[in-house]
């Protein structure tokens, strides 16, 4: 086994539906699914990049200040063999009616069960620490 040797700085939104499940995605030519987010542009603020990425992603239009900041964690990264990443997470709220479409680099959309998240590809390491999270902070 190789150890990580490079570090990604990305975000990733935390999305969860009125029902408790959350949005997980997949991007062409990969094998994981994982939030939706991506890399950290040079000079590039996180809340910047998340509203970059949900709008190029699922054409989400996010307003900055409604992204709440969860947590910032690090984890070997799904897709990149020798990577980690050094992940700023936030909480992003569905508009009522919106219609979810994957478009840029995304092959398809899952929504999971937090507590029990079943996808018919393996999920990312941060995925799974997120969804434990949300899974652990859900109203019983």
């Amino acid at each position: 086994m190789t150890t990580p040797t490079t570090t990604l700085h990305i975000v990733a939104a935390v999305i969860v539906r009125a029902d408790g499940r959350a949005l997980l995605v997949r991007k062409h030519g990969t094998t994981s699914f994982m939030q939706v987010g991506g890399k950290i542009e040079p000079g590039e603020d996180p809340a910047a990049a998340l509203v970059r990425e949900c709008a190029e992603e699922i054409g989400l239009v996010v307003d900055p200040a409604q992204a709440r900041p969860l947590t910032r964690r690090s984890a070997v990264a799904a897709n990149e063999p020798d990577h980690v990443v050094d992940a700023h997470v936030f909480e992003v709220d569905l508009p009522d009616g919106f219609d979810l479409q994957v478009q840029a680099e995304l092959a398809e959309h899952v929504w999971v069960d937090p507590a029990a998240p079943v996808a018919p590809h393996p999920i990312a390491p941060l995925s799974v620490d997120l969804l434990a999270e949300v899974a652990r902070s859900a109203p019983s």
